[in-house]
């Protein structure tokens, strides 16, 4: 049996990026997708529905109530329920650097879209999980938000503590009322976003030198630990922080 048979999941920033990868995994699990973005929706659609899977897009911009609570009531009305949130939308800008370098509108832009959009998202989905007999939250944190980064991004990491802190009082709050909460915690994965910021073997190997795997994650690797927290699988689990990061946190490598 397909593991979210029935389900129906909204998943915001899911045109591209681990958001898609997410959204393809899920719809090959039942789940009928919401493909949430600003824009540019039309090829994952398309390739889930070759698949054989079922998904819709709607046009959404995290940092906006109105466009998230417009998104939720498309899934409602489209698919009839919402049982899966996963807020995955996010950025890491490319100055966003240490506390007396990093502008305060990179911070602002960075906590608006990583904390405000995941707080919205639950906002407006939760009361339509609750109407559709309850769910499961995913919030996308990221293993810096249980350790500094090797190199600076204040603002990335201190919107991706915001979004743990978060994940564990929503899950505190509805543990009785039928909707989990988990944060999942990615370490560096080889994503377009990560990409750009390796641009030279001596950045690719400041960062690999951390990682006690020696490799980067692939986004399907972070798409399995999403669609665990959104099944029934990871069902007594609620208000926790999965960290997918090839053992870096585990055992933190200093370079010589």
């Amino acid at each position: 049996m397909s593991r979210l048979a029935g389900k129906v999941a909204l998943i915001t920033g899911a045109s591209s990026g681990l958001g898609r990868v997410g959204a393809e995994r899920f719809a090959a699990e039942g789940a009928k997708v919401v493909v949430a973005d600003i824009a540019g929706g039309d090829e994952v659609i398309d390739a889930i529905a070759e698949a054989g899977g079922d998904a819709s897009f709607v046009a959404c911009d995290v940092t906006n109530p109105d466009s998230v609570e417009n998104a939720v009531a498309f899934a409602m009305e489209t698919y009839g329920g919402l049982h899966v949130l996963y807020n995955n939308a996010g950025v890491m800008l490319g100055d966003d650097d240490n506390p007396v370098t990093t502008s305060v509108e990179t911070y602002q832009k960075t906590m608006d879209i990583n904390v405000l959009g995941t707080m919205l998202g639950c906002k407006f989905a939760i009361p339509a999980m609750l109407a559709s007999g309850g769910g499961s939250i995913v919030n996308v944190a990221s293993f810096v938000a249980h350790m500094g980064a090797a190199t600076p991004q204040i603002a990335y990491t201190a919107s991706k503590g915001a979004v743990l802190a978060m994940t564990r009082e929503i899950a505190t709050i509805y543990a009785r009322q039928g909707i989990r909460c988990n944060a999942l915690c990615p370490g560096p994965i080889m994503t377009p976003l990560l990409a750009k910021f390796l641009s030279d073997d001596e950045k690719r190997n400041r960062r690999l030198v951390h990682i006690p795997m020696g490799r980067f994650g692939e986004p399907i690797e972070i798409a399995n630990g999403a669609l665990f927290l959104a099944s029934s699988e990871s069902s007594w689990m609620t208000g926790q922080s999965l960290i997918i990061d090839g053992g870096i946190t585990s055992a933190y490598v200093t370079p010589q």
